[in-house]
Formats: structure tokens, sequence, C-alpha cells
């Protein structure tokens, strides 16, 4: 039988073994949805205290010798979505929804594409988009499209029509290709507007109970 090591509340912490390496303790963060590892940090007790109760991942930068929110400067969020304590207690994995690139270097995940590529297909191709929508590379279709709204609004009312007219059809070759590019559309529109692929999952997360 599996032990629960979830940390749910500040007292859960009293648990954890933070002498080992001087009052910090490794931080494994790891994408909800797709299973990808995201990075790697240290934390402080008041570090995990605050990410508990604020829902969003902090840590201690050993750098700096300071606390610091993850996206307070990138834009790049961490919600918590569960903690949870190792069998020797002095390693704790972050369960969390990343907003946009988990890496300072603006890659997806700090361990490279080897990594990401084994997340879902569809958390890769979010990533791009936030990752698009920071930085606004020119000659990128995508870049367009969140430029223009009255394009995407355009494109997409078409990606649903040609989807539409596959399905009518049967043609079961023209299918698959119609409904990715109208899944690219929606995440962008959506994208535009502010939500990201977390938002759209949770909802269906909430439909498949």
């Amino acid at each position: 039988m599996m032990t629960d090591r979830t940390l749910r509340t500040p007292a859960d912490l009293d648990a954890l073994d933070f002498e080992k390496l001087d009052g910090l303790m490794p931080v494994v963060a790891q994408e909800a949805d797709s299973g990808v590892v995201l990075m790697v940090a240290f934390a402080n007790r008041d570090a995990l205290e605050r990410s508990l109760e604020s829902g969003r991942m902090h840590y201690w930068s050993r750098s700096r010798g300071e606390l610091w929110r993850k996206g307070d400067t990138s834009g790049h969020v961490q919600h918590v979505v569960s903690l949870h304590a190792d069998c020797d207690a002095d390693t704790v994995l972050a369960i969390v929804r990343q907003e946009g690139a988990a890496c300072h270097t603006g890659e997806a995940t700090c361990f490279g594409e080897g990594v990401e590529r084994h997340g879902s297909v569809l958390d890769r191709l979010d990533a791009v988009l936030a990752a698009r929508a920071a930085e606004r590379p020119e000659g990128s279709y995508t870049t367009k499209l969140l430029a223009d709204e009255n394009l995407r609004l355009k494109k997409l009312g078409e990606e649903c029509a040609e989807l539409v007219t596959a399905l009518a059809k049967g043609e079961a070759d023209r299918i698959p290709e119609e409904a990715a590019d109208l899944v690219y559309h929606v995440l962008v529109a959506a994208r535009a507007a502010g939500v990201g692929l977390d938002a759209i999952t949770a909802v269906l997360e909430d439909r498949a109970r």
C-alpha cells in the first residue's frame, strides 16, 4: 500500500528534514497534465509555506540569497496543484500548471527538447504559443494571428467549416488534418484572449468526473 506524502498545510512541513542542506530542500517541478519535468530549484520552509498558502510556487535563490516567486519577472507563473515529500523527507515534488516557459532561457523545460517531447503534443504546442505571444518573432504565422483579431477569427471560422465539410463527406483522410488545424487556431485565439491550455483542460477535467 502506497503512503500518502502529500503536503497539504504548513503544519505538514514539520515532517520534512530541512537540516541536511542547512534549511534548504530540492524541489522538482513537474507539469501536472503532461508529466514533463520542468525544473529543479531549492526552497526553504518559508517558500513552501507561501506556495501552499498562495497557490503559486515560491523558491529560495541561493545566488541572490532571497525568496522569489516564480513568474514575477518573466510572467511564466507556476500554479500549485499539489506538493509531495519523498520517502526520506528531504526532497519535494511540486505538481504544477506552468504558464509559458519554465526555464530562464525561454525553453519549456530546463532539461531540453529530449524531455519535453515526452509530454503531450498539446502541452508542447501550448508552450510554443505562449513563447510566441511573449516574444512576437517576425515572420511567424502565429505572431501574425495574435496581432490581428479579424484574421484569427476569420481563420477560426474557415477551419471549423473545413472540418464540418470533411466530416459531412466522410473524408477520413482529411478529418485528422482539418481537426488539427482547428485545434491550433482555437488555442491561438484563446491565447490571444489570455487563456492558456491549462484553463481549458481544467474545464475538461471537471466534465470528465
